[in-house]
């Protein structure tokens, strides 16, 4: 896998990971693959093309996704390259409605006055079922504002942020040490912070950021510890596929691979989310952990109890029937409707299958915490969530 990746990726192919080629997983990607509709087309085009043209203003540096540059070797290539305003185009094998491309593009030299317009076309270009070619074309406009426009911060969607920043950062995997990824993840964070915080300088506790920015740290801190960056614990064809599925998947998806949902489900009521956090594992709860790749039914010990036990003789086991089922129908659901299907793990508390969901958690309670008020711990020596936003406060309120 990591010896295909590249041609997989350029020519818009399809790659699963799996144990056998009799396994169910291999079986629905085949099938999700030649999927039909109503008059027996492939759900796929082929031989497309898009063009990117902007006006004056914008320089075009480049797309990461499915695609190769019909201009240039490499996808991503620098601002000098390719000079202010112009036409840019890359080639995509194949195309559906789920292919996704991150484009990027910059301020150039000449500097636009704010509330002047500019535009950026896209022009489609793919060959239908019938042969013939087909092209759509989209513009979009937008105005230039000032650098302390409110407008900046009404517009930002730190989601769409947080997924472009992973590919840029598996982009440069590829050429740079993974410490030196995290350093410029860091670096980017605290200017980024710096900018769009409010804040008196040298006084870290008075740091705020707005709404539309508040979770952007966060996805950071969960992207830092991902196996996108964090190989370690990855073969380098699980590191190629990891790799490939983010620079493809579209926002959602990426946001549920960078930082994983948690929910919880118990006699109180119906499931509810709840933080990625060592706290989150309770002795009365089942916890549904999704990771995209995999998913994490964790049961509490009291609840794994039960289940081991003859819960029949019980005079509320219909309320834990219920309780034990929830989680598995959602998983179900999960499993169905996603390509390639995500590996399913049943674990009880305290078992060696909870590494899969205690390996992304926060760790707010560790060896070395003094008060866990008879929480679960977390042997590591990673920084918290907590202990992270306070480190990127004191470093964004510095003169």
């Amino acid at each position: 896998m990591a010896e295909l990746k590249i041609p997989v990726e350029s020519s818009g192919g399809f790659m699963m990971l799996g144990e056998l080629f009799e396994s169910d997983q291999f079986r629905k990607c085949m099938r999700y693959m030649f999927n039909r509709d109503e008059e027996g087309n492939v759900k796929m085009y082929f031989d497309a093309t898009i063009e990117v043209v902007t006006t004056k203003e914008v320089k075009i540096c480049g797309a990461l996704g499915p695609c190769v540059s019909l201009r240039k070797k490499n996808i991503l290539v620098s601002d000098r390259e390719t000079g202010e305003g112009g036409t840019y185009i890359w080639k995509l094998g194949t195309l559906t409605s789920k292919t996704s491309m991150a484009f990027f593009f910059e301020v150039g030299d000449m500097k636009p006055h704010p509330g002047s317009a500019f535009f950026v076309q896209f022009i489609t270009r793919y060959r239908h079922h019938n042969m013939r070619i087909r092209k759509r074309v989209t513009t979009a406009a937008r105005r230039w504002v000032g650098n302390k426009s409110p407008e900046l911060t009404a517009g930002f969607d730190q989601e769409a942020a947080a997924s472009v920043m992973a590919r840029l950062a598996i982009y440069r995997t590829e050429t740079c040490h993974a410490r030196d990824v995290v350093r410029w993840l860091d670096d980017n964070l605290i200017c980024f912070a710096s900018k769009f915080g409010d804040y008196i300088q040298e006084d870290p506790s008075s740091f705020r950021l707005s709404s539309n920015f508040s979770l952007y740290p966060q996805f950071m801190y969960y992207l830092r510890r991902s196996q996108f960056i964090d190989v370690l614990n990855s073969t380098p064809d699980e590191t190629a596929f990891f790799h490939l599925m983010l620079n493809r998947e579209g926002v959602v998806g990426s946001l549920i691979m960078i930082q994983p949902t948690l929910f919880q489900y118990s006699f109180d009521g119906p499931a509810v989310p709840v933080l990625l956090d060592i706290r989150s594992i309770s002795p009365d709860v089942i916890l549904l952990f999704d990771s995209y790749f995999n998913l994490v039914i964790h049961y509490g010990s009291k609840i794994a109890q039960w289940r081991r036990l003859d819960y029949q003789k019980d005079p509320n086991h219909e309320n834990l029937r219920k309780l034990l089922e929830a989680p598995e129908q959602d998983a179900e659901q999960l499993v169905s409707e996603r390509v390639p299907p995500p590996k399913l793990i049943k674990c009880d508390q305290h078992s060696s299958q909870a590494r899969f969901l205690l390996a992304k958690l926060n760790p707010s309670v560790t060896q070395n915490s003094t008060y866990a008020n008879g929480s679960e711990i977390i042997l590591t020596d990673d920084l918290s969530l907590q202990d992270f936003i306070d480190h990127l406060q004191t470093l964004a309120v510095k003169a």
